[in-house]
């Protein structure tokens, strides 16, 4: 596409996040909360996640198969986005068998979002002292990690429940599409 900038005051061209925003854009991935806006310190919630590597696919019709989770209003905005996930194996929603619509999406949450989605085998373990070989997100993290898609933290932290802002995630996917 077009490099069209960006018309967002909160998002200066030297943020690290400057390019993984101007492409979500650009791509119809997401948009500003505002026309001058992207609010991009924002908590990203685990709708918006789904509903951005949705759009990122293509924004397929799902098969009608899935078993979308009773917090997944039909109609809302995301819930072609969630039926999509569900029946790719993208998510399963909560243990508690909700999706968490309005939770904030953590790091190890995002990384094992997009490693599903996006994401082949890596060959190496992560090395973090905070992610435990048999995480949930221990085989994303490294993904993530051996892919450029983001670093830990620190040099022996991933910190996976920290929570993802909006301009994380899109820069996150930006870098596991790229």
């Amino acid at each position: 596409t077009v490099d069209q900038g960006l018309a967002f005051t909160d998002v200066a061209a030297t943020s690290p996040y400057y390019d993984g925003i101007e492409w979500a854009v650009d791509e119809g991935i997401t948009n500003g909360t505002t026309a001058t806006t992207f609010s991009p310190y924002q908590n990203c919630t685990r709708a918006q996640i789904i509903t951005y590597l949705w759009r990122a696919a293509g924004s397929p019709a799902p098969k009608g198969t899935a078993k979308v989770p009773a917090d997944v209003l039909p109609g809302s905005y995301c819930y072609d986005a969630v039926a999509w996930a569900v029946e790719n194996g993208v998510t399963n929603g909560m243990a508690d068998g909700a999706f968490g619509v309005n939770n904030t999406c953590t790091r190890g949450q995002s990384v094992t979002l997009l490693y599903r989605a996006l994401g082949k085998a890596p060959t190496t373990v992560n090395g973090f002292t905070d992610v435990a070989a048999d995480a949930f997100c221990a085989d994303a993290v490294a993904w993530a990690v051996e892919s450029g898609v983001t670093n830990g933290t620190s040099a022996n932290t991933f910190s996976p429940n920290n929570g993802c802002t909006r301009a994380q995630i899109v820069t996150f996917l930006y870098r596991a599409k790229n």
